[in-house]
């Protein structure tokens, strides 16, 4: 059997742009997305605790260690420049895999976005 699992997630970064005429999906910072184990393409979830909002987009690369976090296209609508979010990325495995497997959490400077 298997099952869906956390892979990887990036805790508490501050959205730095909303971009609505962008075509969908959320920049993240290359080293963020290195330091998570992120690849562009790759489906998430975005977490806002500022307003409860929960979606899903795909990864675009930005700019190494620019601390962006950008939401692009309709997922702008949900977000405001500062919101701190939550990125989830999730995997399937087996389910007896699944009980070892060790998740990458990534937990970036609140201010910055950067890795300390």
């Amino acid at each position: 059997m298997l099952v869906q699992v956390v892979k990887s997630k990036i805790h508490r970064v501050k959205v730095t742009q909303a971009d609505l005429n962008y075509i969908g999906s959320i920049t993240i910072d290359e080293a963020l997305m290195e330091a998570a184990n992120f690849i562009e393409g790759e489906r998430v979830q975005i977490v806002n605790l500022n307003n409860g909002e929960r979606l899903e987009t795909y990864i675009i690369k930005g700019e190494r260690n620019s601390g962006t976090i950008c939401l692009n296209g309709p997922a702008a609508r949900k977000v405001a420049v500062n919101d701190v979010v939550i990125i989830i990325g999730y995997g399937m495995m087996d389910f007896e895999e699944a009980k070892s497997f060790k998740p990458s959490f990534v937990f970036p400077n609140e201010e910055t976005n950067l890795l300390d």
